[in-house]
C-alpha cells in the first residue's frame, strides 16, 4: 500500500477520528500564505489566557468582555489549571483565576466563600459550591475561580524560580498576580509565592515608575504588572501604528504591542474617551479576535521574516511580493528592528530579516547586529538576563549568508564572528545532541535552528555536533512517527524533518544500519506529518509552544515550517532526483550537507513535485 493510500489516526480536540493523509499543493499554499501576510498585517497569533485575563480584569468596559470571560472558562483544564505542564501553567492560571475573582467582585461578591480553601483529601479539586451565588453566571464564575485557587494552593509550594520556564517578565508577573489575588481573598488566605519571587524587583520598578524616573524600554510590554501605577505613566507613551496597519484612518497607538499593557496604561479613561488612540488599538485587537487577545500584536516584521526564511531555506520557489521584501528592508535601522511597534529592537528579529533578504537575493550588510555583540555571544537585546542559542543561530545565518553571497567588501569581523558563534553554539549543545532555548518550549525548534545554522556555516569543526543532533532526532521519534515534547505535533515534526534533511551531515563512518534508521525515520515522519495537517498544510491540532508572557502560536510561521518540511520530504522521497547532480544551487543554502544515504538531490531551488504526496 502506498503512503497516499494509508490511513492514520490523529488527535483532534474534542474527538478522535481517522484522518486520510493530506494532499498538499505546497507551491500553491506557499503563495496563499504570503498573500495572507499582506491581508493580515497585524500577524496571526493565538489568543493568550494570560493576556485575556489581564484585559478582563482591568478593562471590563472594552467590547467583547463577555466573550473573553467565556474564553477563560472554556480554556480551564479539568484539574482547575490553565495552560501546558512543566510550569507553563503557573502564569495563565494566576491570571485567569484573578480575572474571574475580579469579575465576581464586580458583581458584589468580594470574598466568595470556599473559593479553593483546602481540598477534599482525595487529590481532586473541591466539590462545586453547595449554594449558588446570585446574579447571572455567578455560580459558574465562582466554581471556576475556586478550582483555580485550589490548583494554585496545591502547586505554588512545589515551584521555585529556578524550576519555572524562562519566560519574559515572569519574575514580575508572578508576584504581581499573587498580590492581586490576595486582594480578593479573606485575611489570612494569602497565596504562597514561589521561592525566588519575593516581589522586591517588582516593588523597585513600581517605585521608579511612580517617581517619574525612566524605566527600561522592554518593560512597556509588561506594564500591567505595576497595577494602578501604569495608568497614564508619564515615562510611557503609545507607539503610533502606521496607517497601513490602522486601516480605517483612525489614529491607533499601542503600549508595548501588548493589549494588557495598553489597557493598564489607559486605565479608567478607556470608558470615557472613544477617540483615544490606545482604545482604538484595543478595539481593533479585540474585534479581530472575537474578544480574546494575544500577548503581542502587531508582529509584522517578526512574522514576515520567519515565514520567508522557512520557505526559502527549504527551496520552495515562488514569487514573493515586492511589498513583503520592502517591508523587511524598510524596517531595518541602524540598531536593527523590533518584532512589532512599541517593542525594543532585538537581534532575533533583526537577524532573521537580514537572512530572509539575503535568501531573496537582496542582501544587506547586517551591520545593525553589532549592537548586540557581548564579546562572547549575541544578546537578544541589551540588558538581557540569560542567553539564547536560537538567537545566535540566527545571527550565524545572517552573517554566514552575507559572506557567502559576497554582497559587499570583506570585513574580517564577520568571518571572526561566524567562527566565534559556531564555537559558542557547540558549547551549549546538550549531552544528548539537542539544544534548549528561552524563546520556545520545544527542543526540536532549538535543535533545528542550531544544527541547520552549524551545518551551513559552522565548518568542519561542527560536523560532530550536527551528526549528534540528527542522531538525537532519530532516537526520540515517537511510535506513530511524530516528534514532540509532550505529544507529537505537526510543528515539532516539521522541525525534526528539517533537521534531518537540512542538517543531517555526512553519514560516512556511522555504524551499520545508521542510514537505514535515518531513512526509516524520515519516511515515518513524513507520513505522520501528512496525517496531522489539512490539505492546506495547517496543523489539525496546534498547541502554543512559543515564549512570550504566555505560550503562543504564530500560526503563519508554523505553517511555513510545515510547508518547508513537506517540500524537502517530497524531494527526498522522489526517485527522479537521484540522477541529478549533487552540487547544490547557491540560492538554496546549506543543502550540500543533506543526508547522502537517501535518494535525494536538491540541485535546483524550483525542482520537485508541486504537491506533497509520497
Amino acid at each position: 500500500m502506498s503512503v497516499s493510500e494509508s490511513v492514520f489516526g490523529t488527535h483532534v480536540p474534542g474527538a478522535r477520528r481517522e484522518r486520510l493523509l493530506a494532499r498538499v499543493d505546497v507551491a500553491a499554499e506557499a503563495r496563499g500564505l504570503m498573500a495572507g501576510l499582506l491581508a493580515k498585517p497585524w500577524g496571526q497569533v493565538s489568543a493568550s489566557v494570560y493576556e485575556t485575563g489581564r484585559v478582563v480584569s482591568s478593562a471590563p468596559w472594552l467590547s467583547g468582555h463577555a466573550h473573553r470571560v467565556r474564553f477563560l472558562l472554556d480554556s480551564q483544564r479539568p484539574d482547575g489549571g490553565w495552560g501546558l505542564p512543566d510550569g507553563y501553567d503557573l502564569v495563565p492560571t494566576l491570571s485567569a483565576t484573578e480575572a474571574l475573582l475580579a469579575e465576581l467582585r464586580r458583581g458584589g461578591h468580594p470574598h466568595p466563600e470556599g473559593t479553593g480553601r483546602g481540598s477534599r483529601g482525595d487529590g481532586h479539586a473541591p466539590e462545586p459550591f453547595p449554594e449558588p451565588f446570585p446574579g447571572p453566571g455567578a455560580r459558574v464564575l465562582a466554581e471556576a475561580a475556586g478550582r483555580g485557587l485550589w490548583t494554585l494552593r496545591r502547586r505554588l509550594g512545589e515551584w521555585t524560580r529556578a524550576c519555572l520556564p524562562d519566560m519574559p517578565a515572569i519574575e514580575l508577573i508572578v508576584p504581581a498576580l499573587a498580590s492581586a489575588i490576595d486582594s480578593h481573598l479573606a485575611p489570612g488566605e494569602n497565596l504562597q509565592t514561589p521561592a525566588g519571587m519575593d516581589g522586591a524587583k517588582l516593588a523597585a520598578i513600581r517605585s521608579r515608575l511612580v517617581s517619574g524616573a525612566a524605566v527600561p524600554h522592554k518593560l512597556a510590554h509588561a506594564l500591567e504588572v505595576v497595577g494602578k501605577a501604569a495608568a497614564g505613566a508619564a515615562d510611557v507613551s503609545p507607539t503610533p501604528l502606521s496607517p497601513a496597519l490602522a486601516g480605517d484612518g483612525r489614529a491607533v497607538g499601542a503600549i508595548g504591542a501588548s493589549p494588557a499593557a495598553s489597557a493598564a496604561w489607559l486605565g479608567d479613561r478607556g470608558a470615557a474617551d472613544p477617540g483615544d488612540s490606545v482604545l482604538c488599538y484595543l478595539e481593533a485587537v479585540a474585534g479581530g479576535a472575537g474578544g480574546p487577545v494575544p500577548c503581542a500584536t502587531p508582529v509584522t516584521v517578526f512574522e514576515r521574516g520567519w515565514v520567508l526564511s522557512w520557505l526559502l531555506r527549504a527551496g520552495i520557489r515562488t514569487t514573493v511580493p515586492a511589498s513583503l521584501t520592502a517591508s523587511l528592508s524598510d524596517a531595518l535601522g541602524p540598531g536593527g528592528t523590533a518584532a512589532g511597534p512599541g517593542l525594543p529592537p532585538d537581534a532575533d528579529t533583526t537577524s532573521v530579516a537580514f537572512h530572509a533578504l539575503a535568501l531573496l537575493g537582496t542582501p544587506l550588510e547586517p551591520a545593525g547586529l553589532w549592537a548586540y555583540d557581548t564579546g562572547t555571544h549575541f544578546c537578544t537585546w541589551q540588558g538581557e538576563d540569560g542567553a539564547s542559542p536560537t538567537v545566535n543561530a540566527h545571527v550565524l545565518d545572517a552573517f554566514g549568508e552575507y559572506l557567502r553571497r559576497g554582497a559587499g567588501p570583506a570585513d574580517p569581523r564577520y568571518a571572526a564572528a561566524v567562527t566565534r558563534i559556531s564555537a559558542w553554539l557547540r558549547d551549549r549543545q546538550e549531552p544528548d545532541g539537542s539544544w534548549l532555548d528561552r524563546w520556545h518550549a520545544s527542543p526540536y525548534y532549538a535543535t533545528a535552528c542550531c544544527s541547520i545554522a552549524l551545518a551551513d556555516f559552522g565548518g568542519p569543526e561542527s560536523e560532530a555536533a550536527v551528526r549528534a543532533a540528527g542522531d538525537w532526532v532519530v532516537t526520540t521519534q515517537r511510535p506513530d512517527g511524530s516528534w514532540g515534547r509532550w505529544a507529537g505535533t505537526a510543528e515539532e515534526t516539521a522541525y525534526a524533518l528539517q533537521t534531518l534533511l537540512l542538517a543531517a551531515g555526512p553519514v560516512s563512518g556511522h555504524a551499520a544500519g545508521h542510514d537505514d534508521a535515518r531513512a526509516a525515520a524520515l519516511e515515518r515522519g513524513h507520513r505522520s506529518l501528512l496525517a496531522s495537517i489539512t490539505d492546506r498544510g495547517e496543523p489539525v491540532d496546534a498547541p502554543p509552544l512559543w515564549h512570550d508572557k504566555d505560550l503562543y502560536l504564530p500560526a503563519a510561521i508554523v505553517r511555513a515550517a510545515v510547508l518547508g518540511a513537506l517540500h524537502l520530504s517530497d524531494r527526498a522521497a522522489s526517485t527522479e532526483f537521484s540522477a541529478c547532480p549533487s552540487s547544490p544551487d547557491p540560492s538554496v543554502p546549506g543543502l550540500s550537507s543533506v543526508l547522502s544515504g537517501l535518494p535525494l538531490s536538491l540541485s535546483t531551488a524550483g525542482s520537485g513535485p508541486g504537491t506533497s504526496r509520497l
